[in-house]
């Protein structure tokens, strides 16, 4: 067996050889436990170096047009596509999600790219003029010449800072340094530990498309990198995607340090059934909700609400659903749902399980017990049904193939349900009534709203708008958002005499 190879950092258009001084962590594919490779997660040195390049190329990238900028993304956005195969491939090795969830992953990333391309149109000013007249200098009734005018101009921050989860290893970097350099910024990402491999591609091919060096560049690391980069003095603004306790931790101690911060997190999301939807798609919607990418995604739909006759329904087509989800490594044939991340993320889902269990929900389908292979960190589909709040498996986010079935007489009573979380991203429906659909759009207190759509997952150019416990911020992830986000408002008020 070939040894595991040591990940790179990428820093001033260059692979950077790591330190290994202080710790390591291994990549693992999560489908066969083969070790992929080895983390630096003390590199703090490393991040030094990243942020000095960042700052260094930070005068002449600001200072180039932006549509000039914005040809670069065009190219980089050529050869993501030609590079297509290759970046889904490696997600599937490091992370485990199917081939075609990777797929996805990739497109929507894709998508990310092609928004940035917008940047000329989406960073233009506002102007006023002849807001006053100074009479002191006008020479004649003519004011036009003398008159005082104001604009507002968009410019970039400096050196921004992103830092990535396991579960999008392409997608969520790309919501981020592409809108953040097509703005003027220069960038350091920090991808999750346990996914890096995909990400540093992502980042080295970014400049075989031409980026200058020093304009993006990517550290490894664990906690003692994360709490480097944030309280650096040369950085300006930082972005999060990850669980809600690092996210708050995250948050605080960036604005403690005077930094801007956007931090995406955690999430306990609530479908409602109502008895008029159409069956077929609800089953659909709900299967693909809970259960596509192993339920590891913070859009996942982890609690479903039958709301009076749904229930009578509603479990039975659900478990039989489940039982043809096929568990296997991402790229077998006809794979449904692939491994869990790592043996620890498989230890707390099967945890929650039992507590379920304890607490008296209904285990309806057990997914410790389904077909799948003896080697990697597999858990099937699990469905429990008579769940009530306050159970741990109610209330907790899991981040696991793990469904939640409760039961609530009326529309209303489901809304107080879901409203009682302290999480707000999303929420949906499955209805054929406009009222409905109207009264719960206007009720869910949630940033994402889902109508007979399973997985609400916004495009990129509107935001990601989560609520409450689910983001610490103020602009979001994507839309005109991450436009405002990475740069800051100049106000300029002229006179010419």
């Amino acid at each position: 067996m070939t040894a595991p190879t040591r990940v790179d950092h990428f820093i001033a258009g260059q692979r950077a050889a790591p330190a290994f001084g202080g710790g390591t962590h291994a990549v693992v594919n999560p489908a066969t436990d083969e070790t992929l490779a080895e983390v630096d997660l003390v590199a703090v040195r490393a991040a030094e170096d990243a942020v000095a390049a960042a700052r260094e190329a930070f005068p002449a990238w600001a200072a180039m047009p932006v549509g000039d900028r914005c040809q670069f993304l065009f190219r980089y956005k050529q050869v993501l596509e030609t590079h297509f195969e290759e970046l889904a491939g490696m997600i599937v090795k490091e992370h485990g999600k199917t081939l075609a969830e990777a797929r996805g992953d990739v497109r929507r990333g894709i998508d990310c790219v092609e928004f940035a391309c917008a940047a000329p149109t989406l960073m233009m000013g506002k102007s006023l003029p002849q807001i006053a007249v100074s009479s002191s200098f006008c020479r004649t009734e003519d004011k036009s010449g003398v008159g005082i005018d104001s604009t507002v101009d968009r410019v970039p921050l400096g050196v921004c800072v992103g830092i990535t989860p396991f579960n999008f290893p392409v997608m969520v970097p790309l919501w981020m340094w592409p809108m953040a350099i097509a703005c003027g910024n220069t960038f350091v990402l920090k991808p999750s530990e346990k996914v890096p491999l995909s990400a540093v591609r992502e980042v080295e091919l970014a400049h075989e498309a031409g980026l200058p060096k020093g304009v993006l560049n990517l550290v490894t690391g664990g906690p003692k990198v994360v709490d480097y980069l944030i309280t650096h003095d040369d950085v300006r603004a930082v972005s999060f995607v990850g669980s809600t306790r690092a996210g708050k931790h995250i948050y605080t101690t960036a604005t403690a340090a005077g930094k801007r911060a956007q931090c995406m997190c955690g999430a306990k999301n609530y479908m409602v059934i109502m008895p008029d939807a159409n069956q077929d798609a609800v089953i659909e919607g709900v299967i693909g909700s809970a259960f596509g990418n192993t339920g590891q995604r913070c859009l996942a739909g982890s609690v479903a609400i039958a709301v009076g006759d749904a229930g009578t329904w509603l479990v039975p087509r659900l478990v039989e659903a489940a039982k043809k989800i096929k568990v296997a490594p991402g790229c077998d044939a006809g794979v449904g749902m692939g491994p869990v991340i790592d043996v620890a993320s498989k230890e707390r889902i099967l945890g929650f399980i039992a507590s379920g269990e304890q607490d008296g929900a209904t285990l309806t389908f057990d997914g410790r017990k389904a077909a799948m292979p003896s080697q990697g960190c597999f858990v099937g589909p699990t469905i429990f049904d008579n769940v009530r709040p306050g159970m741990k498996i109610a209330d907790e986010e899991i981040f696991g193939p793990v469904l939640s079935v409760m039961r609530e007489d009326t529309l209303d009573a489901a809304l107080a349900t879901l409203n009682r979380s302290r999480y707000g991203n999303m929420a949906v429906i499955f209805t054929s009534s406009g009222y409905s659909a109207r009264r719960f759009r206007t009720h869910a207190q949630v940033g994402m709203v889902g109508i007979n759509v399973g997985v609400p997952a916004p495009m990129a150019v509107f935001p990601f708008a989560g609520w409450k416990q689910s983001f610490f911020g103020d602009l979001h992830a994507n839309g005109e958002d991450a436009v405002k986000f990475y740069t800051e408002s100049k106000v300029v008020v002229s006179r010419w005499m």
